[in-house]
Formats: structure tokens, sequence, C-alpha cells
């Protein structure tokens, strides 16, 4: 299927024009006809049912996590369903057995989520070390070799930021983690919708994303390990192999980081949004995205009042543009288009005060994120009416 070809799968974008990706991506026709069959045909339990529903529910569960296990290259991990990245992140933190002593490195353009856990981490002793990019949120990899020493026991960066758009050097970091023995995790949240992740290629312990940004429901995320080196975060049903009043023993794979009825309409959805992407082919996805992006990018540029905040160019980022108005309040702007022209974005902090701190906005910034059902036609009507709100001033 072809990228122009997918816009009668989506509702809102033919009365809206919806540029808010970021936050939570729109669903297909597909993801939710596949969602609604779970709920209509064969609803039921998974696990250890016997009964010719929950052996078809079973089975359609389990080909979920195969599907997105080989969507990001890791089907010799272990692929575990969580509510979102978030949980995903907290999973890590809350199963890995800190003492005091231990060194965390993380940055400063995280999302909240990847970076309060952590912080909440110095309660135990943890030392928690943030690093600060140079220009326009730009990493130097020399910034990470001197901050990952021998006695690091956890890395945690995004591969992209949510607020700036700019591509982590996620690779090279993966490299000073083996040499020092740390734990890699990257969250994956804006980048594996976008453009084609391989787990094992980038050389991380654990890939954190969330299925709400990728074409599927809320409330569905994944966690990734290379290893099943942390411990349950939640202990109950189908995580056991055998209980007795003395004890446990806990089942293997990702069963057992499962605990409870897990969001199984859910899981199926992401998997169908798994296969829509496949079907548009990721290297598509991507260039499609820069194409807008540059246009955008460029066009914001050329308009007075206007700042844009992260690379001024579409190499090494994603679709997702920062930008301000000189006296003009984020909000405004955003209640502005959305009055004006109908085009949805978002203002604010995005979960991430300090960066935008870091920054010196101190309102944060007006956020468009571009996927795959924009055109170059919204991305002009933005444009243009930027350049009508600036003239305000």
């Amino acid at each position: 299927m072809k990228i122009e070809d997918c816009m009668a799968d989506f509702q809102i974008p033919r009365y809206l024009h919806y540029m808010d990706s970021a936050a939570t991506s729109l669903v297909p026709e597909p993801v939710i006809a596949a969602m609604n069959e779970y709920d209509r045909q064969y609803r039921a339990n998974v696990g250890r049912g016997m009964h010719r529903l929950t052996r078809v529910a079973t089975q359609r569960y389990q080909d979920a996590h195969e599907l997105i296990s080989s969507f990001i290259g890791g089907k010799e991990g272990t692929t575990v369903f969580t509510k979102n990245t978030t949980e995903a992140i907290n999973m890590v933190a809350a199963g890995l057995d800190w003492q005091p002593g231990d060194r965390i490195v993380t940055t400063i353009v995280e999302h909240h989520s990847n970076l309060l856990p952590w912080l909440r981490l110095r309660e135990k002793g943890v030392e928690v070390v943030i690093v600060q990019p140079g220009e326009n949120g730009i990493f130097d990899i020399k910034t990470f070799e001197e901050a990952i020493t021998a006695d690091t026991k956890l890395v945690a960066v995004n591969h992209a930021s949510n607020v700036l758009g700019t591509l982590q050097p996620v690779k090279e970091i993966a490299k000073i983690c083996k040499a020092q023995g740390a734990y890699f995790l990257v969250d994956g949240a804006q980048s594996v919708p976008h453009f084609s992740v391989d787990s094992r290629a980038l050389g991380c312990d654990f890939l954190c994303f969330s299925g709400h940004k990728m074409l599927g429901p809320t409330g569905t995320g994944v966690l990734w390990m290379r290893d099943e080196v942390i411990s349950p975060l939640i202990l109950g049903g189908g995580t056991v192999e055998d209980v007795t009043t003395e004890g446990y023993t806990l089942t293997g794979g990702y069963q057992r980081f499962e605990g409870g009825t897990p969001n199984i309409s859910g899981a199926i959805g992401l998997a169908q949004a798994v296969k829509y992407l496949e079907s548009l082919g990721m290297d598509s996805i991507f260039r499609h995205e820069q194409k807008l992006t540059e246009h955008l990018l460029t066009g914001l540029t050329g308009i007075e009042n206007v700042v844009v905040h992260g690379p001024r160019n579409s190499k090494n980022r994603i679709g997702v543009v920062s930008f301000t108005i000189d006296r003009i309040h984020p909000h405004e702007i955003a209640y502005l288009l959305d009055e004006r022209a109908a085009v949805l974005v978002r203002s604010g902090d995005h979960c991430c005060i300090p960066l935008i701190k870091h920054l010196g906005l101190q309102n944060g910034t007006v956020r468009a994120s571009l996927y795959l059902y924009n055109t170059l036609e919204e991305v002009n009507l933005l444009i243009e009416t930027i350049e009508e709100i600036s003239r305000m001033l």
C-alpha cells in the first residue's frame, strides 16, 4: 500500500488537520476492526483455558508478541506488553537490584517518563548523572564517554527527542556501555513509530515504546529485554509455574512479567497496527515524514518573529518541530491554529520541564508532530496560519 492510499483509513483528517502524533497517533480502521472482532467474536481470557474461545484468544495474543518482536528485531529477547512506555521504564527501574553507590547516566532532554524513575532512585543512594546537550539539543559522543564510567550500572536515553526531534547517537552510546559493563535502556517512543528500529542492532538491553503513538490503541506499550535480568513488578495470575503456602516458582518468558488479565484487545490492535505499518514500509514512512519536515522547517524559519528550537534541517531528526513566536504564549498560538485553520498541535512543556528550563523557555513551545497521514497541503496551511498569527505583533 502507498502512503497516499492510507488516508481513507482515517476519519479525523477528513475534517481536521491533526499534527499532534507525538502525543498520540490516530488509529486506522483495520486496527479498530481487529479490536472489535475480538470483543464480538472470540472474547475470552488468555492463558490456560481449554474452551474454543480462550484457545483462539490465547493464540492471537501470542501471535501479537511474536509479530511485534519481529518488527523490532527482538525475537531473541523477551517482549513484554505494558500499558505504555512509562510503565515499561518503571518496570526496569523497579526490577533491577540497586545498591547505594550505583550510578545512572541519563540526559536533560528526556521525557519525564525516562527521568523521574531514575531520580527517585536517589532515595536508595543511587547517583544520577544528567548529561547536557550542545547547540540545538545535539550531543557530542565525548560527553557520554566522560560520563559513563566503570561504576555506571545503567544508561537511559531517548532515541528521538519529543521536543526537539533530534536523534541521539544510540549505537555509539551502546558501544560505550558495553565497554564499561553498563545496562543500556533506549526510550523508543518517538522512534519505533517512524522508522525501522532493530533492537539487536542498536545494542541496547532494554527498548521501551508505546502502542498509542504508532497507530495502536491507548493503554498498550512494550518492554523488550535482551535478557530477563529484572524482577517482575507484579505477581499474580499467569506469572507462576507452581505455588505452595511456602513460596512459588515463576514461569519463564513474557508471562512472568504480565501478571493478571492483560489488555487483550489492545495487544491484538497493536499487532494489527504493526501489520499496517509494515504494509506501508517503514522506509517509505520515514521518507514521507522527512519531506514534510524539511518543508515545515524551511517555511517556519522564513517567518519573522518565529524561532525554531532544535536542528534547522531534516538531517538526523524526526518530524517533531518545536517553535515559538516572540511575545505570544504557545497556548494562544495553539488555540488560534485550531480556531482559524483547524490545525491541531501541542503546546506547553511536553513533559520535559528540565529541558524547557534549560532552553530558557518559560512557557514552553508550540509543537507540530507529523506522521504518515499528514500532507504537504496541511503543512502549507500551518505555515500560512503561523504567518498570519505572527503579524499580530
